[in-house]
């Protein structure tokens, strides 16, 4: 497939889990895909299975709350194919923890991660894109930014932030050539939900219409879908894979 074949893009935490099947999926459609991570071995790991299926990536490692990481990353697209003309902010971290026994640095990571990351990379990514009149920003949220989750009282927040973030700047670069959206997962099978509680996972898929969660495979259907020119209409928007968690 060739939908993307015109996009270079860069794809923030993408050694594992829902990053990795993003930047698989972005590489089939004929992306050239930028793999960001905190790991440098993870994002090689991305890189190889990418350009071992004949597609075309490069890996950098480094932690998108810092700016000067940020502008390393997206530089590197630039010198390597040019500016980026797609940017999925998808870095976060997860953490369970009551909020009364919550601390200040676990607090503040969450959101510098999550929040502060997809600021700094929005910001980066925008300036080429505004020049060109043309590109495409998605940002990663989750389907508690929207309900509110039991002991991820910091997550849920910095995943409202990044709604409000997504919203907003939509709002102001639209008209620009400049689509930017969100997707809110439910829970999906990664590394980073399985490290929540057996409790906490049994709990959430009794709750789920559809009764078991997704896979990264199902977020990066949606991410791939509002990437392309098929969602030339779609600005400000959050889809959300969630099994039916929530309805909109």
């Amino acid at each position: 497939m060739s939908r993307l074949s015109h996009h270079r893009a860069v794809v923030t935490g993408g050694g594992a889990g829902i990053g990795r099947a993003i930047g698989l999926r972005l590489a089939a459609e004929g992306a050239k895909v930028l793999i960001n991570d905190l790991s440098q071995d993870s994002a090689e790991a991305t890189m190889r299975l990418i350009n071992g299926a004949g597609g075309e990536a490069i890996a950098v490692s480094g932690d998108v709350s810092n700016p000067e990481v940020v502008d390393a990353i997206f530089s590197a697209c630039e010198n390597q194919w040019g500016a980026a003309t797609l940017a999925v902010n998808n870095a976060g971290i997860v953490q369970q923890a009551r909020l009364v026994d919550m601390t200040v640095e676990d607090f503040d990571r969450m959101v510098a991660v999550h929040l502060r990351g997809c600021f700094l990379c929005c910001r980066r990514a925008l300036g080429p894109m505004l020049k060109a009149k043309a590109g495409a920003i998605i940002n990663m949220a989750s389907q508690l930014g929207q309900i509110g989750g039991v002991e991820l009282s910091h997550y849920a927040a910095a995943k409202a932030g990044i709604i409000g973030l997504t919203k907003s700047l939509a709002r102001e670069v639209s008209a620009q050539g400049v689509r930017v959206n969100a997707v809110a997962p439910g829970p999906i099978n990664t590394d980073l939900v399985m490290a929540l509680s057996d409790e906490w996972r049994e709990a959430k898929a009794a709750e789920l219409p559809l009764g078991h969660f997704g896979t990264p495979e199902d977020v990066a259907a949606t991410v791939a879908f509002l990437s392309s020119d098929d969602a030339r209409i779609y600005v400000g928007q959050t889809l959300g894979p969630n099994s039916g968690d929530v309805m909109l």
